[in-house]
């Protein structure tokens, strides 16, 4: 029996309903138009003959493959936003067809930079994602298991800020962002756990608190007293701890709105402050470089201060200065939550122990 087209009442769609050697399919065509349709319903007709010849793996699409994988469980909305840049590239192609050079060749057309992105950039945006959902395929025996190269990422220098420049970062930050700022180099929190942070979790008392790491497990972390005492100084005891301010201004027209926490993104939040962190930078006199450019569609072109150091170097610091502190690389792996000793290392011996008596000060510590 071949398949048909048919259309259900109150519905201009066209259903595709059949049975092809013995398997019976009733499925959405997707489209309204006759001649679409029939398009859709020959292929997935000759579809299904090639599957009851030479079985799944012949036929399953990425397009077919990602569906199952966004399905099965929830996803990120950053990871959504990989995939759908992958379906625009990959789209229909069969599972058993992307291989190394379909990869080399969807470098070049999904990214800005093409071939020339960097190597995290491709790790990133197209590797990872497509490893996720190819792995993911092979375990239900709809392809091999995926076999792709990586691009080397290069090492890079350990970027660390001596006390006094992280003072200076501070005193240049936006009123809303300095307990933020304070929490990250006090505790070596990432960007994600802080901003996800909730009062809930805060035992000031105690000083200790509760923060989620990207693969969902919990950390506790210890608040030395200077962010205990800017923890503290905050206004709002209910809800996340730390606040974005909305552009638009509060409902009495005194200053910015405060909102009630920065967006769901997938745990990639270190851009929900890139503005505030750049400006910061920029007045504290740190390193970096102007970047110029004309948007499309405009003559007047645009610049803004892009500095050498990122919200996560401020990570980086935090664990210098806890090397420089105690010397244990293993209590500094439990105590930032690192899954391996080997990212650890690369902080012994940054920060130069001359500094000892300036971090614990800045920390507010005695010892």
């Amino acid at each position: 029996m071949s398949l048909k087209l048919v259309k259900r009442a109150r519905s201009e769609t066209y259903y595709v309903r059949g049975t092809v050697k013995g398997q019976s399919i009733y499925e959405s065509s997707g489209t309204s138009d006759p001649q679409k349709a029939e398009e859709y319903r020959a292929k997935r007709e000759a579809e299904l003959w090639q599957e009851s010849i030479y079985g799944k793996r012949a036929v399953v699409t990425f397009a077919h493959a990602v569906a199952a994988y966004v399905e099965a469980e929830l996803r990120s909305e950053a990871t959504k936003a990989y995939l759908r840049r992958l379906l625009d590239y990959f789209g229909t192609m069969r599972l058993a067809d992307i291989d190394q050079t379909a990869l080399d060749q969807a470098y070049r057309h999904i990214l800005r930079d093409g071939a020339g992105a960097s190597p995290a950039t491709k790790v990133r945006s197209v590797l990872t994602p497509l490893r996720s959902v190819m792995e993911f395929a092979a375990v239900r025996r709809w392809c091999e298991r995926p076999a792709f190269d990586k691009p080397r990422i290069p090492i890079g220098r350990t970027i660390y800020l001596r006390p006094e420049q992280v003072t200076l970062l501070i005193d240049n930050a936006a009123p809303h962002l300095k307990p933020l700022l304070v929490f990250l180099f006090g505790t070596g929190a990432r960007m994600s756990e802080a901003l996800e942070l909730d009062w809930a979790c805060v035992d000031l008392k105690g000083k200790r608190a509760v923060v989620w790491q990207k693969q969902g497990n919990e950390r506790h972390i210890d608040l030395p007293p200077r962010v205990c005492a800017s923890l503290a100084s905050l206004p709002d005891r209910d809800g996340r701890v730390f606040r974005p301010v909305r552009a638009r201004k509060s409902r009495n027209g005194k200053g910015r709105e405060i909102g009630q926490a920065y967006s769901e993104n997938g745990r990639t939040s270190g851009g929900q402050i890139k503005s505030g962190w750049s400006v910061a930078c920029r007045k504290a006199g740190l390193p970096g470089y102007m970047r110029i450019w004309t948007p499309t569609g405009q003559e007047k072109p645009k610049s803004v201060f892009v500095p050498d150091i990122t919200p996560h170097d401020a990570r980086h610091t935090w664990a210098s200065w806890q090397y420089c502190l105690h010397k244990d690389l293993m209590r500094l792996k439990a105590d930032g939550g690192w899954g391996n000793i080997t990212t650890v290392t690369r902080y012994a011996k940054v920060m130069p122990d001359a500094y000892r008596a300036e971090i614990l000060k800045w920390l507010g510590n005695s010892d």
